[in-house]
């Protein structure tokens, strides 16, 4: 919003003294973190205040782990928090008529709404049940089919390739958007333009990419007009499953909002890299034009989860709930989707992959074994993982601080990624 003022009044009214930092990413990214801290730390403190007076507390099952009933009463729907942190400094020092931008803020907007009205049937109705599970994955669903309708079908949504290599690919002027670009290197000029395409960054392929186009049989025009029906439902998939993995992780003190902080400092440096023309090439992955703006929207999300992580960490004086897990997820799995990294999120998102894992394997054996022998079993002591330290006597602190350092380990494999093919 402030640039977007800025560009207005510099073009009105000459230009203001001061105003050119605004340009410069790194300024709005570093500012809008500043400002989610300061949003984060001062109405937080206000917030849980509220909701404590509201009687909003958290209901806790006895499911025999050390201190859980130390945890009952807590403030929970503290979610909101990350939500204003993170929406706030983004609608001031990001560019709004982005469309990486709009639909960040439409992603985040929208599952915070699912996981409040699932809060608010719990904390207010009195349903241990909350919102109906075919509502959420209803939500869920409607998410992921927005965020991969505009990303097949939106002419901003591009890739920056030579020329050359796109005709290679079977692409030409028809997949081209707006004009050509001419980039200096070193030995005179490359032409360059801005495609649709159904690209995305994978590791341990040649050329560090995938066409989704290649996954169909043949390669003629009329077969790449129906890629979006693998698309489509691919990305719905993501949406849904890194959601509910987030939804999963949140059982501890600090858990899913420190994970969740750190796989937002990986995708930060991914949308910078990734819209940085010097830095793409060098790592030779996918440039693409805009996502400079999701590294404010991710500096906003880093600095919600620290500052939420100040009321959050052990003991906990407030809960995220469904509205701040809920939301966590469905934010990484659309910044992945929208970066072209939706394919390195099992190696990202990790703790979320076992921790998911570690619930559907419980799940299955229990069934199996009742069905098999009369009596379920189980492989782990209580799911998910998290719970099964728990059970073994591990203080979650040390718990959560180790898996704090298994997605730090994570993040950087990611980043190893990119120069790994």
């Amino acid at each position: 919003m402030l640039i977007n003022l800025i560009d207005w009044l510099n073009a009105n009214f000459g230009r203001i003294p001061g105003s050119g930092v605004f340009q410069y990413i790194t300024f709005r990214a570093g500012t809008a973190m500043i400002i989610s801290l300061i949003i984060s730390l001062i109405l937080g403190g206000r917030i849980i205040n509220f909701l404590r007076k509201l009687q909003i507390g958290e209901t806790v099952r006895d499911l025999g782990l050390q201190g859980q009933k130390l945890k009952e009463g807590t403030p929970t729907m503290g979610g909101v928090i990350i939500i204003m942190a993170t929406l706030i400094p983004c609608l001031l020092m990001a560019k709004l008529d982005n469309v990486y931008v709009v639909l960040m803020i439409f992603s985040t907007s929208w599952m915070a709404s699912i996981g409040f009205i699932d809060d608010y049937i719990k904390v207010f109705k009195k349903d241990k049940k909350g919102l109906s599970g075919k509502f959420k994955i209803m939500g869920q669903v409607v998410l992921g089919l927005i965020i991969a309708l505009t990303m097949v079908f939106h002419d901003d949504v591009v890739v920056r390739l030579d020329n050359a290599k796109a005709y290679e690919m079977g692409l030409d002027e028809t997949d081209r958007k707006g004009s050509l670009i001419y980039v200096e290197r070193p030995g005179g000029y490359i032409e360059k333009g801005d495609y649709k395409t159904n690209l995305t960054n994978v590791p341990f392929m040649k050329g560090n990419r995938l066409d989704y186009a290649w996954l169909i049989p043949g390669t003629s025009e009329g077969e790449r007009k129906w890629v979006w029906l693998l698309f489509v439902p691919l990305v719905i998939i993501i949406v849904t499953a890194v959601s509910n993995a987030a939804n999963l992780t949140d059982g501890l003190d600090g858990l899913a909002t420190g994970v969740s902080g750190i796989i937002a400092v990986t995708l930060g440096i991914f949308a910078y890299v990734s819209s940085n023309a010097i830095a793409a090439n060098y790592l030779n992955i996918l440039h693409l034009p805009g996502t400079e703006e999701l590294v404010v929207f991710s500096a906003c999300l880093v600095g919600a989860c620290i500052g939420f992580l100040w009321y959050n960490a052990f003991p906990a004086q407030v809960f995220m709930g469904d509205t701040g897990s809920l939301t966590l997820g469905g934010i990484i799995a659309a910044l992945a989707i929208l970066l072209r990294k939706e394919l390195i999120i099992p190696v990202l998102c990790g703790v979320f992959l076992v921790e998911t894992l570690s619930v559907m394997i419980q799940v299955t054996y229990f069934r199996y074994t009742k069905r098999k022998y009369g009596e379920g079993r189980r492989i782990f002591l209580m799911s998910p993982l998290h719970h099964h330290f728990q059970k073994k006597g591990l203080h979650e602190v040390k718990i959560v601080t180790r898996f704090w350092i298994i997605g730090i380990l994570l993040a950087v494999l990611t980043v190893i990624t990119l120069k790994t093919r």
